[in-house]
C-alpha cells in the first residue's frame, strides 16, 4: 500500500517523467513514484520517494538496513557511499548493484539511494528521513542520470503555508 511522506516536500520533476499510482505498478511502501516511459527496455527507469520520522539520525545505519531489506530478495552490493548535503539538510547517497530477477529472467540493476534529514517546517522539533531512489538498467544510465540529479537538487522542506 502507498504511504505519505511524514513531512511536506517539493520537488520538480524532469520533463519525460510520468507519476504514477505506487499499488498500480508494484511499488507498495512508497509515498511517490515516477517512471521514464523512454527509457523502457524490460525494464523502466523510475524514481521513489519514501519516508519516515526518525529518532535515531545516523544515515548510514539507516543506508545498511536498506541494503539488508533489498539483499532479501536480491543480490545486492554497495558500490558506492558518501555523506554530504549542508548543514539544513544533512544527506547521505549510496550507489548500489542489484541482481534479481523480473518475470521470471535474470536482470541487473543500478540503484542510487539519496537520504536526506529534513526538518518539518510546521513542527522544528520533528525530523524525517526522505529516501529518494533511482533504479534502473546500467545501459539506461546516460539517459536519466542527469534527470535525476535534477530533481534530488529540486527537493526541499514544503514553506509553512504548504498543505
Amino acid at each position: 500500500m502507498a504511504t505519505t511522506l511524514p513531512v511536506k516536500i517539493e520537488f520538480s520533476l524532469p520533463e519525460g517523467w510520468q507519476p504514477a499510482p505506487p499499488d498500480e505498478v508494484g511499488a507498495p511502501g512508497v509515498a511517490f513514484i515516477a517512471l521514464h516511459p523512454e527509457s523502457s527496455d524490460t525494464f523502466t527507469a523510475n524514481i521513489t520517494i519514501a519516508g519516515k520520522i526518525q529518532d535515531e539520525t545516523d544515515l548510514v545505519t539507516l543506508a545498511h538496513e536498506s541494503v539488508e531489506r533489498l539483499r532479501e530478495g536480491a543480490a545486492v552490493s554497495v558500490a558506492k557511499q558518501a555523506q554530504g548535503g549542508t548543514p539544513e539538510l544533512p544527506a547521505l547517497t549510496q550507489t548500489l548493484r542489484i541482481s534479481t530477477t523480473l518475470r521470471g529472467l535474470p536482470v541487473e540493476l543500478v540503484q542510487s539511494q539519496v537520504y536526506l534529514l529534513v526538518q518539518d517546517a510546521h513542527d522544528p522539533s520533528t525530523h524525517a528521513v526522505i529516501e529518494l531512489a533511482l533504479t534502473a538498467k546500467q545501459s539506461q544510465l546516460d539517459q536519466v542520470a542527469e534527470d535525476y540529479e535534477d530533481f534530488v537538487k529540486s527537493i526541499r522542506p514544503a514553506g509553512p503555508g504548504a498543505v
